[in-house]
Order: C-alpha cells, then structure tokens, then sequence
C-alpha cells in the first residue's frame, strides 16, 4: 500500500504576506479606523476565547466589521484596488511556497477577504484553487442612508468607549475591570440588539469568515481531497485565528508551527519559531516531507512547554511587531 502523502498549509498574513488586509482596510476608509478596528478585534478574542459566545468563532471580527464599511463607501472594485496595491510579501517567503509547492501538495488558509488572496496569488503564481478564504462582495448589499447615519454613530460610540484589555489568565468578564466590562458590555448592546435589527445587519449574518472551527475544518477537507491523514500534515500560522486548525493537527501527531505567533498561537503549536524571514518554514517543511515528525524531535529548536511558554511568547510577539509593524503585531 502507497504511504500517505505529507501536505503543507499555510495561513496567509504572517507566514507568507506582513499585511492584515482587512485593518488596513479599515485604516484607508474608516475615520480613526485603526483604533477602531484594533477594538473590535480586542471584541473579538474576548467573544472566541473568553466567554466562548455561541456560534462565534476567531476571526468574525471580518464580519462585524463590513456594515462599517458599507457606511463609509467601501466597494468591491476598491477592496481589490487597495489588496492589489498594498501587498507586502515576507522576506523569501516566494521562495518559500515555490520550492515547498514542488516538493508536496501546498495549500493556504486564510481569514482574509478573498479579494486580498487573489491578490497575492497573482503576486506569487500560486493557484487560487489551492486556497481558502473569506468570500464576500459588498456590491451585493444596499444599505439606506438612515442606516448609514445609525451606523456612523455607532462608530463614533465605539470609538468613545474606554479602552480595555484582556486581564492575563482571563476566564470570564468577571475577570475584567470595571470599566472593561462596561465597554463589553456597550459592545454586546450594538452588535448583538441593535445591528441585528438594520437590513444591513444582513452582511454579518451571511458572511461566514474563513477562520477558528473553520481553519480547522478547512484543513480536514484538505486532508480528505489529498487522501492522507492529520498526521502527515504541516500548518503553520500566527494568530487566534490559527489555534483550532493549530490543535486539529498536533492531537493527530501533525507539525503545528507557530511562525513570528502571538501569545494565542504559541499556546497551541507544537513549536514555535522566530524569523525575519519565511526561510525557516521551508526547511522545517523540507524535513518532516523527509522525515516525518519523529525526524525532527532531535532539532534545536523550542518546543512550547507551560515551563518556556511565557519566555517563547514575550519573544515571538517582539519578532512579530518587527516583521508586521508594532500596530499589526499587537492585533490577535
């Protein structure tokens, strides 16, 4: 019998691209719109990995965010506009996909908007077929000038809030300040009663972004077409958005690389590494395609441990705001 093929899947922004596509969307046209996007993202760990809320997931922060854009005059032609002019590839990382692509069947996950994938496809020759992202296309959705002014009030509400932060070892709102937990609670007030009463509402309920349960799901479906198993697979990503597919693939015995990742990613890798250039993913890719992972136990690297976890994440986020920018860095 044929042994079952490895396969190499990549998140997108991170390993391969220094941009998050849908916050610089937000800074070019939404006013102040990197301090907002930058909470509604805070928002968004909080909903997936704090409270759990039902039938969210990391990442949605994509979907809350487009009604915003339909009120400040955000369209298809420029969402593809912008994503074509404002790619920023990791150093190598062309290299990188180009010589792993020869070697195993190669994918990308991404949480990003689809129009940014096709975006860096073009860039790097590789097939948009291979990949999975977040499909939406604003032109699909009317939005009424009421509904623009509700909207742009929001957003100045929002933007008025008290900042806050997510305590270390959070569990539960209760575990957060006082004025946290009333900024939170602002935030369930307009996303969770008042939107879902405007038409526009429509764009957060149909839009389902491509990360959490979905990466993970993504990544079996990849698994399922190439006819191997979970074990034979190396993912690698950087963020909240990366953790299911990240503890899909290490509880089979799979390599889950944690590439530049913040404090979330680091958690649930197998190992974790810190470069300014996408050079080591290669050669870590190259290894297991030879040697499988108990070829790699005896490398010299920092496998995640409770003992390291803290000092390996204080590291991997101060690599990462070098590589992406302090502003992009500091986002989940």
């Amino acid at each position: 019998m044929e042994p079952a093929r490895k396969v190499f899947i990549s998140d997108c922004e991170g390993p391969i691209t220094k941009n998050d596509n849908a916050a610089e969307l937000s800074d070019a046209f939404i006013p102040k719109g990197d301090r907002f996007f930058s909470k509604i993202s805070l928002y968004d760990d909080y909903l997936a990995e704090i409270v759990h809320r039902p039938n969210y997931k990391a990442g949605d922060t994509l979907r809350l965010i487009l009604p915003f854009f339909k009120a400040f005059g955000l369209d298809n032609r420029s969402m593809v506009k912008f994503s074509r002019r404002n790619i920023q590839i990791i150093p190598q990382a062309d290299d990188m996909l180009r010589d792993i692509s020869e070697r195993l069947p190669s994918y990308i996950i991404s949480t990003s908007y689809s129009q940014y994938i096709v975006a860096v496809c073009e860039v790097l020759g590789f097939p948009f077929q291979n990949t999975y992202s977040t499909a939406v296309n604003l032109d699909d959705y009317s939005i009424t000038e009421g509904e623009k002014k509700i909207l742009k009030d929001l957003h100045a509400r929002i933007l008025a809030l008290p900042d806050f932060v997510i305590p270390k070892g959070a569990l539960s709102l209760a575990d957060f300040t006082d004025e946290g937990q009333q900024t939170l609670a602002e935030l369930d007030e307009i996303f969770w009663s008042i939107l879902p009463e405007m038409k526009v509402y429509r764009l957060i309920d149909e839009v389902c972004p491509i990360g959490g349960r979905e990466k993970a799901a993504a990544v079996r479906k990849i698994v399922e077409l190439e006819e191997t198993d979970l074990d034979h697979v190396f993912y690698v990503g950087d963020s909240i958005t990366d953790i299911d597919a990240f503890r899909t693939v290490r509880d089979a015995g799979g390599f889950a690389l944690s590439f530049n990742g913040n404090d979330w990613a680091v958690r649930e890798a197998t190992f974790a590494v810190t470069a300014q250039t996408a050079l080591p993913i290669g050669w870590l890719a190259s290894a297991f395609a030879n040697l499988g992972m108990e070829g790699l136990r005896d490398l010299t690297m920092s496998r995640v441990t409770p003992e390291n976890r803290e000092s390996i994440t204080e590291l991997s986020c101060r690599v990462r705001k070098t590589v992406r920018t302090e502003k992009i860095g500091s986002l989940g």
